[in-house]
């Protein structure tokens, strides 16, 4: 088995699929790329056993063959070529031997057919979606799901597929995210929770490409269909929590600001919060908003009034300010508003403009009690 690539399309490739593979894995052979060869293509693969990714590349080659090859070693070397086409020839003594410009260098590889097949998915439904609409949607949610090992549903993205739009929620019961694109619908209604890990590869590979992505899913997995790329992961299990249930209807207090300048008061205030709470307090009165701080353990605290466009009941809240700092740093707009209703319930925050037609975001935090 011989082939010749170019060397930095093929470092391109792993540094993508190198996302896939865990530090520390049980089996061995999930160390390793997957090379497939036939006729003039390669398609490398790499898995951790819940998350499957392969992506295909031209290469030079009259031969059929399928070994595995040591990921870091390979990344490692790949990395110090300068462009150039490489030959990759499989030895028969269990070597692989790459040849430069400048130089041979061997390295063990094991069979192929050690490596853990990828998951068919059986009669799935699919979806049609741009890469850099999916790219957008991912960003917006992922940073409010959660950690919790114990509600492993919440440590995801749940996809919400109707005829009418595609919805995407994140939660870990301090914060939600809720983004909708009317834009985009699919056939019929599905929704799954997808894990983080593959989220954030899809993340990364999407972000500028306008790529058509194919989703196909069933009740276990989903597949994403991109490029030359096929990326297929175990879904989450289990019934993902009634969001809207939690998100107030009636938020009568409404408070307009300009998204940069509260970002940065925020930033400022909460250094001198408690380090346990974080906790800042907004003061609504008239055109004003007072926002403050205080560490008793240290002494510490802030103060700093914003002018406003504030309409309601002049009203005091408390906010974990590392929450507030998330979302206000993951809007791209240029003014928000943030509705509330009382002390103890959920504020919500929109941006006003900066959105694509038919996208909706609406984020949800929950309130922190105040220590008077």
């Amino acid at each position: 088995m011989k082939f010749i690539v170019s060397s930095t399309q093929l470092l391109k490739q792993l540094q993508i699929l190198g996302g896939v593979i865990n530090s520390n894995n049980t089996l061995p052979i999930l160390d390793n790329f997957l090379f497939d060869l036939s006729s003039n293509q390669l398609k490398i693969s790499a898995s951790d056993l819940e998350t499957t990714m392969s992506t295909t590349i031209s290469v030079e080659a009259d031969e059929t063959g399928s070994i595995a090859v040591p990921a870091r070693l390979l990344l490692d070397i790949l990395k110090t070529f300068p462009e150039q086409p490489l030959t990759f020839v499989v030895e028969s003594n269990n070597t692989i031997e790459i040849s430069s410009d400048s130089g041979k260098y061997a390295l063990a590889y094991a069979d192929g057919s050690e490596f853990p097949k990828a998951v068919e998915l059986e009669s799935p439904s699919s979806t049609t979606i741009a890469g850099d609409i999916l790219a957008t949607a991912i960003t917006k949610t992922i940073f409010a799901s959660g950690n919790d090992d114990l509600r492993p549903v919440m440590s995801g993205v749940f996809f919400q597929f109707s005829t009418e739009n595609l919805t995407f929620v994140a939660t870990d019961a301090h914060k939600l995210v809720k983004y909708v694109r009317t834009d985009v619908s699919a056939n019929e209604v599905a929704e799954f929770i997808m894990p983080k890990k593959p989220l954030t590869l899809l993340k990364s590979i999407l972000a500028s490409s306008s790529e058509e992505v194919t989703i196909e899913y069933n009740e276990s997995n989903a597949k994403f269909t991109f490029d030359n790329s096929v990326l297929i992961c175990r879904l989450i299990d289990g019934k993902y929590p009634n969001y809207d249930a939690v998100i107030p209807k009636e938020n009568p207090n409404k408070l307009t600001l300009e998204r940069g300048s509260f970002l940065n008061a925020v930033r400022r205030v909460s250094i001198f919060s408690s380090k346990t709470t974080h906790q800042i307090r907004l003061k609504m009165a008239g055109t004003e908003l007072n926002i403050s701080a205080e560490d008793i353990d240290f002494s510490n605290k802030a103060d700093e009034r914003l002018q406003c466009s504030y309409d309601g009941d002049d009203m005091q809240i408390g906010f974990n300010s590392r929450f507030l700092l998330e979302m206000l740093s993951n809007l791209g707009s240029s003014e928000i508003l943030l509705e509330m209703s009382l002390p103890n319930r959920a504020g919500i925050l929109t941006p006003i403009d900066g959105l694509e037609e038919g996208e909706h975001v609406t984020m949800l935090v929950m309130p922190v009690m105040l220590n008077n």
